[in-house]
């Protein structure tokens, strides 16, 4: 419906744009002949009437030509369709010219200098004007091919849009989509190596935890960015479900203004972060550590922050959902975005900078 409504629209513009070209045509053709003849005394209003009449026929004969182009298209080259559009350019010429010469006689431009026969007229206009509605027809069909290919281009490079995003949308969602079994198995896991400790209370909690984490998945499938908020306390879930693993090992703190957690960031961003830095950081240590998750809002923009106690390997390699959550980025954000992995201060930090934007 929107694209029919768009497509009226369009033509209507066209069409106005055409009769005001032909209606400025024949205003400066009159005002031209006019002041090229201000000694012969002639009336302002009866050349610039003629010649409005005579060129504005053009927006007429415009929906022919069109039907022509589209009927007998040129290109390729066949001759059938050159001997069918002289055919038609010649009938256009002899239309024309008995138009033309009506007025001629009818308006008497010039007054006394004109021709005042309907014969004299068409015969010296068929001769002299016919190079000049040849050229005219030729314009027209011209203009008719340009619109086409403007529109087909149009068409192509929409299609090409959509094409792209739905690529993009299907890779996002697949780098999803592994994200999701790779933190449930991981979950899993540590549940299984509760229960084997005879741990069923911390078990059953980890149960709970892991519920809600794949609740939260599903609420948000297809979802590629949702609000601060929930993605903080989604982590914050995750984070209790680690510490019951390491219930004397692992502490963690979040901060973040309430005027940050409005703003928008990608699905399951944090998770991925958290866990590496439990996984690599916290469980490597034989001491306490602890997981502090910082953002803050800089300008136009939202920096978040993701620090472990733990020591940063010389070979360190990302594993599944830390590069997924890089690809993710990348598609989301393009080049205007940052990720930095560094050992800072007894620890190790991971900092993502984002455009700041709100959360729907």
């Amino acid at each position: 419906m929107r694209h029919t409504v768009g497509m009226a629209r369009r033509r209507h513009v066209i069409w106005v744009l055409s009769l005001s070209f032909w209606t400025a045509v024949g205003l400066l053709c009159g005002l031209q002949i006019w002041i090229s003849m201000i000694d012969h005394g002639h009336a302002l209003w009866r050349v610039l009437t003629y010649q409005v009449l005579i060129w504005t026929v053009w927006f007429v004969f415009a929906p022919a030509i069109g039907w022509m182009a589209r009927r007998f298209p040129l290109l390729p080259p066949r001759n059938g369709a050159v001997v069918a559009h002289v055919v038609a350019a010649l009938a256009v010429a002899a239309t024309h010219t008995l138009w033309w010469a009506m007025w001629l006689v009818e308006l008497r431009p010039y007054d006394a200098m004109g021709v005042h026969q309907f014969r004299d007229a068409v015969r010296s206009l068929a001769i002299s004007g016919l190079p000049l509605q040849l050229i005219f027809y030729c314009g027209v069909l011209a203009a008719h091919y340009a619109v086409e290919y403007y529109d087909k281009y149009r068409e192509r490079s929409r299609a090409a849009a959509r094409l792209e995003t739905s690529l993009v949308e299907s890779r996002l969602h697949a780098l999803e989509l592994q994200i999701r079994p790779h933190f449930l198995f991981n979950t899993l896991n540590s549940i299984s190596a509760l229960v084997r400790t005879s741990r069923d209370r911390d078990a059953i909690g980890m149960i709970a935890g892991l519920s809600d984490l794949l609740r939260y998945s599903l609420d948000h499938a297809g979802e590629q960015r949702v609000g601060l908020a929930a993605e903080l306390a989604i982590t914050a879930r995750y984070l209790e479900i680690e510490r019951l693993r390491y219930p004397d090992r692992l502490t963690y703190e979040i901060e973040a203004a309430s005027d940050v957690r409005g703003g928008a960031v990608p699905t399951l961003l944090l998770q991925p972060l958290a866990e590496n830095a439990i996984r690599h950081g916290v469980a490597r240590l034989a001491s306490p550590g602890r997981v502090t998750i910082r953002a803050v809002r800089e300008g136009a923009r939202l920096r978040i922050d993701v620090f472990n106690t733990g020591s940063l390997a010389a070979d360190h390699r990302a594993g599944i959902g830390l590069r997924n959550t890089l690809e993710r980025l990348r598609f989301l954000y393009g080049g205007d975005h940052s990720f930095e992995l560094r050992a800072e201060h007894g620890g190790v930090l991971a900092r993502v900078s984002l455009p700041w934007s709100e959360a729907a």
